[in-house]
């Protein structure tokens, strides 16, 4: 048999195309965040909104006693910052919430609005969005 000569590649050149990166990367919109804001009234103890506070938002005492002490020293308090649909969630469930059976002139749960989290925060800077 007749010895075929070893078939070697012949160089071919390749080239990778780099394209230039867009000026500008498309940004992606964050939602608005929202403050669930409970609002003083003298018909609440202390023991009901520290409760609720733990039970709807999850915060520790400490936390809930402070937010305790904001709401009855200056009217309101920013209990939760977070989209939208949730902080509408949270207001219903403080809306929700029922009456505060250790004052005998109460009539129902505490009030709470939302509003857009550029008009005022929580002070202590902490991002609860959820």
């Amino acid at each position: 048999m007749p010895q075929q000569e070893p078939q070697t590649a012949s160089p071919v050149a390749t080239a990778t195309a780099t394209l230039p990166l867009p000026k500008s990367q498309p940004k992606t919109r964050q939602p608005r965040p929202w403050n669930v804001v409970l609002l003083n009234d003298d018909d609440h103890s202390y023991e009901y909104v520290i409760t609720m506070l733990q039970r709807l938002f999850g915060h520790p005492v400490e936390k809930a006693f402070q937010i305790a002490k904001t709401v009855d020293k200056d009217g309101r308090a920013v209990c939760m910052t977070t989209h939208k649909e949730l902080a509408e969630l949270k207001q219903e469930q403080v809306l929700g919430f029922g009456v505060d059976r250790r004052i005998a002139t109460c009539a129902g749960s505490m009030s709470a609005i939302i509003e857009p989290a550029d008009f005022g925060g929580e002070d202590d800077g902490e991002d609860t969005r959820q």
